[in-house]
């Protein structure tokens, strides 16, 4: 048998720390698999919503960082912080073009029902989208159109997606996941686990992942607690 390495990573889509923590994430996985090639990996996907009280319509997005942080000189300086971060990953951020806080519910279920009917590479590109829609193109994930159109342009099959989102069945799966999200131990994001055992928070730089990785295939008696 095969040794095999789960990463569970969670996210939300309005932040930016995890946007750089999967572009982190996917250096550090093409560092494992040059070191271990024989290893298999599973992603799995956690959605965990910041601000679940967020309007449906969302909420303006420079006025709500405003309050948050204090006024425009905190907002300019923390963009300044993440953007710093963001390129070092290689990554864009166009604080500018954002001018919705989106509610991240229906973005969150429409990657459960990809996650049901599509491919994990479906999967995969599908959140990379809605980060770029959102963080790069300024575009408000909460719009039900612009989640339409970002799906079928990854490829998952527009009509199974489509029943799922309308499935009871499938709704009352989706918000018992989240549920038992916001209770965990997951008090922030971005958050990793390794192997169901290793836990690590926040944007770690991909070399720091990749030893959280390594680690988590050895022995649980081997593991030093984080």
């Amino acid at each position: 048998m095969s040794e095999k390495l789960v990463v569970t990573f969670y996210f939300d889509l309005i932040c930016p720390w995890c946007l750089i923590g999967k572009r982190h994430l996917r250096t550090a996985l093409k560092l494992f698999r040059q070191r271990h090639p024989g290893v298999d990996i599973v992603i799995e996907w956690r959605s965990h919503m910041l601000l679940p009280g967020t309007p449906e319509h969302g909420i303006p997005y420079q006025e709500f960082y405003e309050q948050r942080l204090g006024g425009p000189a905190a907002v300019t300086a923390r963009r300044a912080q993440v953007q710093d971060a963001a390129r070092a990953a290689g990554i864009e951020i166009a604080f500018e073009r954002i001018e919705v806080m989106p509610n991240t519910l229906a973005a969150h279920h429409l990657i459960d029902c990809a996650k049901e009917c599509g491919s994990a590479r479906q999967v995969d590109e599908l959140i990379d989208r809605l980060f770029t829609a959102y963080f790069m193109d300024g575009l408000n994930i909460g719009d039900a159109t612009v989640l339409t159109a970002i799906a079928a342009n990854t490829g998952c099959p527009t009509s199974e997606i489509a029943a799922c989102l309308e499935s009871t069945q499938h709704q009352r799966r989706f918000f018992e996941k989240l549920a038992a999200t916001a209770n965990s131990q997951v008090s922030g994001v971005p958050f990793f686990v390794f192997n169901e055992r290793l836990a690590i928070s926040g944007a770690h730089p991909p070399q720091s992942l990749l030893a959280a990785m390594e680690q988590a295939l050895q022995p649980a008696s081997a593991i030093q607690p984080n």
